[in-house]
């Protein structure tokens, strides 16, 4: 059965020019915010001790301005052609092919909410035992279900005016004075134990610099299934590129960096009571786990369009509530452990799906006319997606320093640009 193309689905549709809203500092302000969590300085965490600290430095500005530039390059495809990230993968696989993709994103996006409400509930318990409140066995139940109860709350309004409204207007100035004092704070931390020290300290060894420059770019691209969803909402292709690079960029730099010093600094298996150990960390802890919950949300909300992409009779709304209390659901019953290798593989799906989409589309080429022409499989970018997979895998066998991201981007994105007038 062909899917319908008709306006009435939603995701297979452009957006109309009179509901294009997002103007450069909607999308610098959605994506900073969105770049802003625990998880992000907690990776970053991981690039010390084995690199040294201007090493690490050196692959958290080089692997954010990359990634994120990647992450602007689809923002701009997806506002120039109005189509969803659902609408590309149908352009370019081919319109029954693409339900794969789209079946293993909405898959992605059901564990990545999981594991961002687990994330706050893991913060919201730590705030409660610093805070000295005794805790009942409980509590993480009671946690999960606030948060879960308010991603279900967000998902039923407008996403449209919760970006320009709620997190351009009060929850972004409120996590940039909550950054601000965390970096001084460590900073501060760091010129007592010696800031030239800390500076010039070497690595033990164990992470190159190329490996730690994909774990960099890791956070950014996990967001590229995500993003035209939101960037076709935009005015201008050029403004959704610059909008989003830039927001998403300085807020993966700052968030790695606060988590390179966190760790340099202050020690422990645990990144969030670190940051209590702060002065004036419940309070910007706080702030950045209230903050969190836009990465939930971002994860809803394109599950949504992605689940009424293949079956439009629910509205975007609808599904997204749907999507959020299953969520919801798994944070209470899954153990994160599990999940994690899970949402990794699924990583290495994306890469080159994403690789390809974008040699397709880059340059010029009409992501719309390509939907309408579209047949129902495309063989050569699904052979080409297919083997990004398995090289993805292969990399680091042959060749573990390159890392495996950035080179299976640059082989799919080549291979499918010289290819674009076959399949």
């Amino acid at each position: 059965m062909t899917l319908s193309t008709s306006p009435t689905n939603e995701a297979l549709a452009p957006i109309a020019a009179q509901q294009r809203v997002f103007g450069w500092h909607d999308h610098a302000a959605l994506w900073f915010s969105l770049g802003v969590g625990l998880l992000v300085m907690q990776v970053g965490a991981y690039l010390v001790p084995a690199l040294g600290t201007q090493e690490a430095l050196l692959a958290i500005v080089v692997g954010s301005l990359l990634g994120a530039g990647l992450l602007g390059w689809v923002a701009k495809i997806g506002c120039d052609s109005g189509l969803a990230s659902a609408g590309l993968m149908h352009a370019v696989y081919g319109r029954s092919f693409a339900r794969l993709p789209i079946l293993l994103n909405i898959v992605q996006l059901l564990g990545w909410g999981t594991f961002e409400l687990v994330v706050m509930r893991d913060a919201t318990v730590a705030i409660g035992r610093q805070s000295g409140q005794l805790l009942a066995a409980y509590w993480p139940v009671l946690a999960t279900l606030l948060w879960g109860g308010v991603v279900v709350a967000l998902i039923s309004g407008s996403m449209v005016q919760l970006v320009r409204r709620t997190i351009a207007r009060v929850a972004l100035p409120l996590v940039v004075l909550s950054l601000l004092w965390l970096s001084w704070q460590f900073v501060a931390l760091a010129q007592t134990q010696g800031l030239e020290q800390l500076w010039q300290r070497r690595g033990t060894g164990g992470m190159g610099v190329l490996p730690a420059l994909d774990l960099v770019i890791a956070m950014p691209i996990s967001w590229l299934p995500l993003v035209a969803d939101y960037a076709r909402h935009g005015t201008s292709g050029r403004a959704a590129l610059r909008g989003t690079w830039a927001g998403y960029a300085l807020a993966n730099i700052w968030c790695y960096a606060l988590g390179v010093l966190v760790a340099l600094t202050l020690p422990s298996k645990d990144l969030v009571t670190a940051l209590l150990l702060a002065q004036g960390g419940l309070i910007a802890l706080s702030l950045i786990l209230i903050d969190e919950v836009d990465n939930a949300y971002g994860d809803t909300y394109s599950g949504a369009v992605s689940a009424h992409s293949l079956q439009p009779r629910w509205s975007v709304r609808q599904w997204g509530v749907g999507v959020a209390l299953v969520c919801t659901l798994l944070a209470l019953v899954l153990p994160m452990h599990s999940l994690e290798p899970f949402l990794l593989l699924l990583s290495s799906v994306f890469v080159p799906l994403f690789g390809v989409i974008l040699g397709r589309l880059a340059f010029g080429a009409n992501a719309s006319a390509l939907l309408a022409q579209a047949r129902q499989a495309h063989a050569v970018p699904i052979a080409l997606w297919l083997a990004g997979i398995a090289f993805y895998h292969l990399v680091p066998r042959f060749a573990p320093a390159l890392g495996s991201a950035l080179p299976t981007l640059a082989l799919c994105f080549a291979l499918a640009f010289f290819s674009r007038s076959r399949g």
